[in-house]
Order: structure tokens, then C-alpha cells, then sequence
């Protein structure tokens, strides 16, 4: 028995279908997601929570959720985090807002690594040539939970760029999301603490607070001058 000859109105569907599911096509869709997520947060600028404050009609464990969900969604779309934990301390104490907190950063990096490894994995590993990005590959690859908490330990790794490097990498969701969860804690709460002591700035935890931001982050300057200066030396 003879094969059916498929119409041309099959082939069509065959190829447009091809056309889109290709892994440059899901990465022009990232692409548009990100950017269209940007716009959102620039129209709506939900750092105005830390003046306005949060809707009165939304409180207790609801309101707790509901931030995380949100905090989420905004570190999903590039807000940046150290904004988003000084609302969380204001608006909810340093107890509620470090769980809502952290509970959103683990919220947000699953988004992007799974918009990363959904859409954007297949079109950028081929791209991965460079000695150094082979290096950060293989590293998050054999090591990822290590590694991961290392990046999120140093607070001057960007929040965003780490969760696409590691959706390109070949790590995995459990390990990635549990070192996230872990190595945000200390600079997370940090930004917690001072955002609920704001209205004492003299207080010992807000000073506390500050001093363990300041360190980290000259901390972390200095780390990124040596290793940018051992890279021109070779």
C-alpha cells in the first residue's frame, strides 16, 4: 500500500512549524519576552512600593505570598534585587520579609533559567568557543551547586546574568535553585534588615546592616580589579 502524498497545504504546516520551534526562532521570542518585560517594569516601576507602600487591603500571610510572587516576577524582568529586599524589610519586618525575599529570588531564577533553557539553550551553547566561557561551562556543568553558591555569595555578579549563564550551562533545576536559595541568604537579609531599621538609621542592626553591604561590596570590587587585572597581565 502506498504512502499518502501529503499537500502542499501539510508541507506548508510542516515547515512554518519547523521554522518557529528552531532554536534561533525561540531565542528572538526570549528576546521579545525580556524586553517586553522591561518595558512592563518601566511603565509601572514597582520601586514605588518603598514610598507608597503596600495596598492596605492586601495584609498578613496573603500580602507576604503575594510579594514573593511578585518580587518574582520583577527580578524575572531585571528590577533590580537590593530595591526589592529594602520594600520587603520595610513594608513586612525582618522575619516576614527575608522569607518573602528569598522566596522570591528562588521564584524569579526559576523563571529565567527556564525561559533560558527553554528558549535560548539550543541557539547559544554552539556560540560557546572562548576559552573562558568554555571554562564557565564546564564549571557550572560538573559543578553546579558549588559553583552557583559561590555566584551568589559575591554580590558582584549580576542576578540576571548568572541564571541565563547557568539555563546555557548543562546544570541542573535542583542543584541551581538550591545553592540560589542558600548563597542569597546573608545579602539578602542584609538589605532586609536595613530596609525594616530604615526609621532608626543609628539603630545597631541597621549599622550592622549597612556595614555587612559595604564590606561585601568593596569586597567584591576588589576581587573583580585583581581578576581584571590578572587577565591583562596574561
Amino acid at each position: 500500500m502506498l504512502d499518502p502524498v501529503p499537500s502542499p497545504r501539510t508541507g506548508l504546516a510542516v515547515r512554518c512549524s519547523r521554522a518557529l520551534l528552531s532554536p534561533w526562532s525561540r531565542l528572538s521570542l526570549l528576546l521579545v519576552v525580556l524586553a517586553s518585560a522591561a518595558v512592563t517594569v518601566v511603565l509601572y516601576e514597582p520601586q514605588r512600593l518603598l514610598s507608597a507602600g503596600w495596598p492596605p487591603q492586601v495584609n498578613g500571610a496573603a500580602a507576604v505570598v503575594l510579594f514573593a510572587l511578585a518580587y518574582g516576577l520583577c527580578t524575572a524582568a531585571f528590577v533590580p534585587r537590593p530595591i526589592l529586599n529594602l520594600a520587603a524589610g520595610a513594608l513586612f519586618g525582618s522575619q516576614a520579609g527575608l522569607a518573602a525575599a528569598v522566596a522570591g529570588t528562588v521564584l524569579g531564577a526559576g523563571i529565567a533559567f527556564t525561559l533560558g533553557r527553554v528558549l535560548g539553550q539550543d541557539a547559544l551553547r554552539p556560540l560557546l568557543r572562548g576559552r573562558w566561557l568554555k571554562a564557565a561551562d564546564g564549571q557550572l556543568s560538573r559543578h553546579g551547586f558549588r559553583s552557583m553558591l559561590a555566584v551568589r555569595l559575591f554580590p558582584g555578579v549580576p542576578f540576571a546574568a548568572a541564571n541565563y549563564c547557568a539555563a546555557v550551562s548543562r546544570m541542573g533545576y535542583l542543584p541551581f535553585l538550591l545553592a540560589t536559595g542558600l548563597g542569597s541568604v546573608p545579602n539578602t537579609a542584609a538589605y532586609v534588615v536595613a530596609g525594616s531599621e530604615a526609621a532608626s538609621p543609628t539603630s545597631p542592626a541597621f549599622l550592622l546592616a549597612m556595614g555587612f553591604i559595604v564590606v561585601s561590596g568593596l569586597g567584591a570590587a576588589v576581587v573583580a580589579w585583581c581578576k581584571r587585572h590578572r587577565l591583562r597581565g596574561r
